[in-house]
């Protein structure tokens, strides 16, 4: 079942040239996209875009059938998706549990563990932990916050290969295994192979 559309969706920096030029989809709970494009071509732009952090020029992003707009773009961002960031984005006070309390509608502790943390690893500060383990926290504190979507920006970008491969197990279990919609933009060829579709972005074209 779509979870989100994209609706002949048209976005322009300076009102001359479309960085998105009238693209639409579906994106379906249960499954894990992958956008693919050159830099500057628009990819990140389009998960800004899907997570309410922007609008577009012309037409409409939906989230269960109701245009995002509409609904309010704060009230889509609080309570329909949850962003992991390539910089983790994490209070540097913090230890992994106060992190993820901040915005959880659900209890940490579980969550923490359910993506590899362990019990003295939750208790430290953050900054005392590795980049993979941080992107962990990051990773919980999405799915702490019990919202369909998950919307990751190059969420392997700083890690080592074997760090990226467990941190795209988990993402692939956030979608196949807890039923989310996780849409990832990224340059890694590797993670994109992992997903159910991918797209690339291409000339303001989603293909």
């Amino acid at each position: 079942m779509s979870i989100m559309e994209i609706q002949k969706v048209r976005y322009s920096y300076d009102n001359k040239r479309n960085v998105l030029n009238g693209i639409s989809t579906a994106l379906d709970e249960g499954k894990m996209y992958a956008i693919l494009g050159q830099s500057g071509c628009g990819k990140t732009t389009l998960l800004s875009l899907l997570g309410g952090l922007d609008s577009p020029v012309d037409g409409q992003i939906l989230y269960d059938g109701q245009d995002i707009k509409k609904l309010g773009l704060a009230n889509h961002r609080k309570n329909n998706v949850a962003f992991i960031f390539q910089s983790y984005n994490l209070i540097d006070y913090l230890t992994p549990k106060e992190n993820v309390a901040l915005t959880a509608k659900l209890s940490p502790q579980p969550i923490l563990e359910r993506v590899g943390l362990t019990e003295e690893e939750c208790k430290r500060n953050v900054l005392k932990l590795s980049g993979g383990q941080q992107q962990r926290v990051a990773i919980a504190r999405a799915l702490a916050s019990d919202t369909k979507v998950i919307l990751a920006d190059e969420p392997t970008g700083n890690l080592d290969e074997d760090t990226a491969a467990e941190i795209i197990s988990i993402l692939k279990g956030c979608a196949h295994e807890m039923n989310k919609c996780v849409i990832i933009v990224t340059h890694s060829n590797d993670l994109a192979k992992q997903a159910d579709t991918i797209f690339r972005v291409k000339k303001g074209k989603l293909i």
